[in-house]
């Protein structure tokens, strides 16, 4: 800049020192009677531009974040719905909006692999409940035959122990499906809570039993209502078969919905808490499957808990029995 005004305002030859190491710089110009030979500071000769290169650097720094940021927002969004629609497959709800693999390679790899997978095992489960349904409605069958049979042959002690054991038979046929298919096909809606404890205590007040319910916060939730009523079912079930009284406390919170189930009953071991979810486990000894039942009234409980994303666990009562407690996400 200097050299440009000194050519343009003087227009004579010239020669400035730029190469010294001195504080001071030489400019020589050449006039008709010799040579004019100034010397000025040399931070008198350089612009000092040290905000002018920060104010870019800071300038391409926002530039280039914003540039990432929206990048990355736009490489999130696909695996954010990834996880919903995962979350959503696991809980075995229906996503309100269906899932399109999107964004990188990678990403919408791993979408495509998630919807066959998703295809895969609802066909399984299709499947299943095809083949379940049809043994189902076979073994129904022959129990009303055999029931038709002993109805024309007429009243008498052997047959009436033969159709209590055609009934029992119903009951454990009817158990072993319900484990077997569970309700993964089954689509969510809303349930009462005091309108599914009110039926449980009803039934409780018929076999000369005491339940009383507490329900804390929203009674609605959103379930699926035919497992949820059978989960809460089995386990009202459990502690009217071996208790005489049975409090319920739900409490119904932003995130988490908490039911435990507390009786006054024998209880059960610390070390077989976890050992009784096991299908077809019984704690007793008896033989006689009237009172023993067929094993999987805890376990059809915590599969429908899993199912819905959460779990039951036992515990010791304060009533001195037995404790279950359902958790499980809103």
């Amino acid at each position: 800049m200097l050299a440009e005004l000194i050519s343009t305002k003087i227009g004579r030859p010239f020669w400035i020192d730029t190469l010294g190491d001195s504080r001071v710089v030489e400019i020589r110009i050449k006039l008709e009677a010799g040579i004019l030979r100034i010397f000025a500071r040399r931070s008198m000769t350089y612009a000092s531009n040290t905000h002018i290169f920060i104010l870019w650097m800071v300038g391409t720094s926002l530039v280039l974040i914003g540039i990432a940021t929206l990048f990355l927002r736009g490489q999130i969004r696909p695996i954010l719905k990834l996880t919903r629609a995962a979350d959503d497959f696991g809980k075995g709800q229906v996503s309100s909006q269906p899932f399109t693999p999107r964004g990188a390679i990678e990403i919408r790899r791993a979408g495509l692999a998630f919807i066959l997978m998703r295809e895969r095992i609802e066909r399984q489960i299709e499947q299943r409940t095809t083949m379940l349904n049809g043994v189902s409605h076979d073994l129904r069958t022959i129990l009303t035959r055999f029931k038709l049979q002993l109805a024309l042959i007429g009243d008498s002690p052997e047959v009436e122990a033969l159709n209590q054991d055609i009934e029992e038979m119903q009951k454990m046929l009817e158990g072993y499906i319900d484990f077997a298919r569970g309700d993964a096909e089954e689509t969510t809606g809303t349930a009462s809570l005091s309108a599914l404890f009110k039926r449980q205590q009803e039934d409780f007040e018929l076999s000369g039993k005491s339940l009383q319910y507490v329900v804390v916060g929203d009674d609605a939730v959103t379930v699926r209502p035919n497992a949820f009523a059978r989960l809460v079912g089995n386990l009202a079930s459990n502690a009217k078969r071996h208790a005489s009284r049975l409090e319920i406390t739900a409490k119904h919170g932003a995130k988490w919905l908490s039911i435990s189930f507390d009786d006054d009953g024998p209880g059960i071991a610390e070390d077989m808490r976890e050992e009784v979810f096991k299908p077809f486990l019984r704690l007793d000894n008896a033989r006689n499957l009237d009172s023993s039942g067929t094993g999987l009234g805890l376990a059809i409980a915590r599969d429908i808990a899993r199912a819905h994303g959460g779990n039951v666990v036992l515990s010791e009562s304060p009533l001195g029995g037995l404790r279950a407690s359902i958790h499980i996400p809103c």
